[in-house]
């Protein structure tokens, strides 16, 4: 007892009267610094790792197709050329497809999301007998389908081959979307729905007023998702609209010059208007990259903000 009454009265300055902190307790600034300078040069480096193959795609793209076999481009253009991007939207249909790409994106995106929160929203209510039943019905579509051929048969029954529709219709219902959208709500206060109910709200005006607007972060997530894989879809249009030109998709017509300049190993003709340039199909690769990849990367900083969770913080108060 003694020796720890010294010690506070060693502590205590006679002057001022205040407790001097032993530097044993003081913040340590030091590692704090060198935290920051760590934390710092990590990040650095990940942006570089994560940014340099698209800046030197970009490069590729805006190079010489023949000097780009050479090797040796990086992040700045050896030869710049815009020829590349000529042949690319010198296409035949390029115009038409890029049309069809934004619309099946916007319309199969807005469909796709309704029909899945809405299947999901049901699928979240206790209160709903099937609900255990439809949830294992659509795990199990996740792993088993009917295949190619018996699917191309009933698409063609249902006259959706050679029409716009067959973009949209079959991916209007995603089993992993309807899942995670139902996880998620699942998740929100049900006092939430108790009292909209108490205020008189059905089911609907509650999605709507209530559940939607919580949503927000996943469905920017699932509406992401589903972008994404319409605008760089191709496989369908081969299979079902081959033969109709007028629905034709960015993709597609990117595959079919791709496979063009690969299998003529170097200098190729493009199928342009008339107009015969030397191309190479690491350049013309790179520039098919950019176009392609240039409105998903403009699309998702829009989405971003609504990636943070926790929505419902101060929600309730229990």
């Amino acid at each position: 007892m003694e020796e720890n009454n010294m010690n506070v009265e060693n502590n205590v300055s006679a002057d001022s009267g205040k407790v001097k902190i032993p530097a044993k307790h003081k913040n340590p600034k030091a590692a704090d610094l060198a935290f920051h300078i760590c934390n710092g040069i990590f990040m650095f480096l990940f942006c570089i790792v994560t940014l340099y193959p698209v800046v030197n795609t970009l490069a590729i793209s805006f190079n010489d197709g023949v000097d780009a076999m050479r090797g040796g481009v990086h992040i700045i253009p050896r030869l710049f050329t815009t020829e590349n991007y000529e042949i690319v939207f010198a296409l035949k249909n390029i115009g038409r497809g890029a049309l069809i790409s934004v619309l099946r994106t916007v319309i199969g995106t807005l469909l796709a999301l309704a029909a899945n929160a809405l299947l999901a929203f049901i699928v979240s209510q206790k209160k709903f007998i099937f609900r255990s039943q439809l949830s294992l019905f659509w795990v199990i579509t996740m792993y088993v389908n009917g295949g190619m051929i018996p699917v191309m048969i009933l698409y063609k029954n249902l006259h959706l081959t050679n029409s716009f529709w067959v973009y949209v219709i079959p991916g209007m219902v995603s089993g992993f979307n309807m899942l995670v959208m139902r996880t998620y709500m699942e998740g929100l206060p049900e006092a939430l729905q108790e009292a909209a109910q108490i205020d008189g709200a059905g089911y609907m005006k509650i999605f709507l007023n209530v559940i939607s607007p919580l949503c927000k972060p996943i469905y920017a997530t699932v509406a992401l998702f589903v972008a994404v894989g319409q605008w760089n879809s191709w496989f369908d249009t081969m299979l079902y609209n081959r033969m109709a030109d007028q629905y034709t998709t960015l993709q597609y017509e990117l595959m079919k010059m791709l496979s063009a300049v690969t299998s003529l190993k170097g200098n190729a003709s493009a199928a342009t208007s008339g107009q015969t340039v030397n191309i190479t199909p690491i350049s013309v690769r790179a520039a098919a990259t950019i176009i392609t990849m240039a409105p998903i990367v403009a699309l998702y900083p829009f989405l971003q903000r609504y990636f943070v969770t926790g929505m419902t913080i101060g929600g309730v108060k229990e």
